[in-house]
């Protein structure tokens, strides 16, 4: 499984659309561990880029800050989970507590 992270400065970036970088961390979900970590580029921020690039990425889950409501539906087409609502800290930490069941939806800091 491969979760997507929008980072800044090594931790996650609260305006999903406008970072620079994700953070794309495998995981053995039943095993509760993480396999690997890569920190890569976003491409330039366009409407509807994102979901579409994430996707062929093989990102199965994204944990964001905020979100738009059509990237969140964008992402769904493409069979992609989201969380929003999710705090500011490092994406090492983000995805140890998203498998200890610790991090589910929160408020979307993001209102379009």
């Amino acid at each position: 499984m491969r979760i997507a992270i929008p980072v800044s400065d090594d931790r996650l970036d609260p305006h999903f659309g406008h970072c620079r970088f994700f953070s794309l961390v495998d995981v053995d979900h039943a095993g509760k561990s993480i396999l690997k970590a890569a920190t890569v580029a976003a491409p330039p921020h366009e409407p509807g880029v994102l979901p579409a690039w994430l996707a062929q990425q093989g990102t199965d889950l994204v944990l964001a800050g905020g979100m738009g409501s059509r990237a969140i539906q964008l992402f769904r087409d493409q069979g992609v989970e989201v969380i929003v609502g999710v705090p500011p800290l490092a994406p090492q930490a983000l995805v140890e507590s998203w498998l200890a069941g610790e991090i589910g939806e929160g408020s979307n800091a993001c209102d379009h």
